[in-house]
């Protein structure tokens, strides 16, 4: 049989499948609406398992393994379209809730506002909120919290903090807090970062003996610290740590900092690009109480727990298959006081108002223990 023939052979079976499939969900939206009122959960783990070992009985040799990786699709995509039928009874279904925060096309990101920044003058949220605003009104607090408290109780519309580099990843410390405060991240802005070795007038490289900065500058420049062999100091903020070795009267200290910190202390520049990595970016995000999606928004968060089983991030994996969304960025971390069990963020480009975003939220209830929505924005480069 030549390749045509085989090729008319196989478009003929894709068009049976095609038709098989469509029958198969419609079976699965006649399941759901039997299951309305009803309170019977979408997943029944027993039910997959004995299907999917008849599947594997029932595959030709050779096939089993394909066999049950098709239908365990199939069941993947039946439950997520049963999931998205059932949510529609649901006033506070996710999607709505989001939708509910759209902003209309005139609503443009504001231009001037009040903000919070963690540390002083010169650190690396003040320059990432003088990007992300033309105008803001920055007011500094000592600590991550103190940010997101700043915005708690009114007195800053928003706040600016770093969640993640491209070299020492995740700020932990601030996923935390936005689930905690049950805040949602409005903006976000990828910037490069240079660290100087910044020193008083007349120190030379050689008489440094203690480098002051943040832990996380501090570990993006692990190897250039390593070959002076000096004493590291945490501070809490890059800038912080400038001002600190400014006001020190020591000649023998120098700190890990942006350029501008340089020209606002009075220090000198003992290294430039002292950072180990010349790629070295961190992400910062504008934070706000309210839950506000701004025209245009195309990536989205989320924090997704799950239960300590087999096949668990799996399943969540095919819904965005299954979706069509795109998924940039995925990392797990330990749920304090619950052994063996991991909180996921997940990152998804994806436009906030596509109608496939909407139906991912609602089609996460059966393969997860919980869905924190962090927000939906859009990414300055």
């Amino acid at each position: 049989m030549d390749l045509s023939s085989i090729r008319e052979r196989i478009d003929d079976v894709d068009a049976r499948i095609v038709g098989l499939f469509a029958e198969r969900m419609n079976l699965a939206r006649e399941v759901a609406e039997s299951k309305r009122g009803t309170g019977k959960a979408v997943y029944d783990p027993a039910r997959e398992r004995e299907k999917l070992a008849s599947v594997a009985a029932q595959a030709p040799e050779g096939l089993s393994t394909q066999a049950v990786a098709l239908f365990s699709l199939l069941m993947s995509m039946s439950r997520a379209e049963q999931e998205n039928i059932l949510a529609q009874d649901r006033a506070d279904r996710l999607s709505e809730q989001v939708r509910k925060s759209y902003l209309t096309l005139e609503t443009p990101f504001p231009a001037q506002a009040t903000v919070a920044c963690q540390g002083v003058e010169g650190a690396y949220s003040q320059i990432a909120a003088c990007r992300l605003f033309s105008l803001p009104q920055i007011s500094y607090r000592p600590s991550f919290e103190g940010v997101f408290q700043a915005v708690a109780d009114g007195t800053c519309a928003f706040g600016v903090l770093p969640i993640e580099n491209s070299t020492a990843g995740s700020v932990n410390a601030v996923y935390d807090l936005l689930a905690s405060y049950g805040f949602t991240i409005v903006r976000s802005l990828r910037l490069k970062i240079d660290h100087d070795l910044l020193a008083p007038a007349g120190t030379a490289l050689g008489d440094v003996r203690e480098i002051f900065s943040h832990e996380q500058a501090l570990a993006q420049c692990q190897r250039s610290i390593a070959k002076l062999g000096a004493k590291v100091t945490v501070c809490e903020n890059t800038a912080m740590a400038a001002e600190r070795v400014a006001r020190s009267g020591r000649g023998d200290v120098a700190a890990i900092s942006s350029r501008d910190c340089a020209r606002l202390y009075g220090l000198d520049v003992l290294a430039e690009g002292f950072q180990d990595n010349d790629s070295n970016f961190t992400r910062f995000v504008v934070i706000s109480a309210e839950r506000a999606v701004y025209p245009g928004a195309t990536r989205s968060s989320l924090m997704i727990t799950l239960p300590h089983n087999p096949g668990a991030l799996y399943r969540v994996l095919e819904r965005f298959y299954t979706f069509g969304v795109n998924l940039v960025k995925l990392e797990s971390r330990p749920i304090a006081g619950r052994d063996f069990e991991f909180a996921f963020y997940f990152d998804v480009d994806c436009p906030a108002v596509a109608p496939e975003f909407s139906q991912l939220l609602d089609a996460l209830n059966d393969v997860c223990d919980s869905v924190t929505y962090l927000g939906s924005y859009t990414e300055i480069v």
